[in-house]
């Protein structure tokens, strides 16, 4: 199911962006591989985490204030068809979930942390939908990158499992990461460039604001009140 008012905010927003030149200098309104995405940006020394959990508009802004994140990319992860598109998505008909991929610094920030902040970010305990959005397109999912990530991840669950924190079982997919396509562009900082979206404010500020209220010591300076 399409999240509610979705085609009217898509519309809106990809006017009002497009007038406001809100996107990204470089930025394409176009699906694109991630590595053709970065490409040009010196993000070596960085590692990546790709997570998802929901809507991409709220686990990117709740990522986008965690010091030592470099970059936060809303995209496309875990289906089968090349370039797909949000609609395509929306519609469960690729198999792909809405999810981030994350950029951060290894040295301020680790990956045991950003687990940390992902169960936090979203209902882990929920299959197939978050909030007022359903479909395994919204499903909870972690993309490991390595062995460590994925040994860290079970961990993780398993530890947060049995120690009662959440009133029902965590549902969360662990799989090899494969491929990650970037969102269309009025999809990058959408939290951002929508404050006034009803979406943003009734979906997207609570999962954010408890995201900061719960990690205050590890958000970025001009997040800290």
């Amino acid at each position: 199911m399409i999240r509610y008012t979705l085609l009217l905010t898509m519309l809106i927003s990809a006017f009002t962006l497009s007038c406001s030149n809100g996107q990204q200098a470089g930025q394409s309104s176009d699906v694109q591989r991630i590595n053709d995405y970065i490409a040009g940006k010196d993000y070596k020394k960085y590692e990546v985490a790709t997570f998802a959990g929901g809507c991409f508009w709220c686990t990117e802004a709740s990522f986008e204030r965690i010091e030592g994140v470099k970059d936060v990319i809303s995209g496309y992860s875990g289906g089968e068809k090349d370039y797909p598109t949000y609609k395509e998505v929306s519609y469960n008909r690729t198999k792909h979930a809405e999810a981030i991929q994350i950029y951060y610094d290894p040295e301020v920030i680790t990956f045991d942390q950003l687990l940390e902040i992902f169960f936090v970010a979203h209902d882990p305990t929920t299959l197939n939908r978050q909030g007022p959005d359903r479909g395994p397109q919204y499903r909870s999912e972690i993309f490991y990158h390595n062995k460590t990530q994925k040994e860290k991840s079970e961990a993780y669950i398993k530890k947060l499992d049995a120690s009662g924190k959440l009133k029902d079982p965590i549902v969360t997919k662990l799989s090899k990461y494969k491929e990650f396509w970037t969102a269309e562009g009025y999809h990058q900082d959408y939290y951002e460039h929508n404050p006034q979206s009803g979406y943003i404010q009734q979906v997207s500020r609570p999962k954010v604001k408890k995201v900061m209220k719960t990690f205050s010591h590890l958000l970025k300076e001009k997040y800290k009140k």
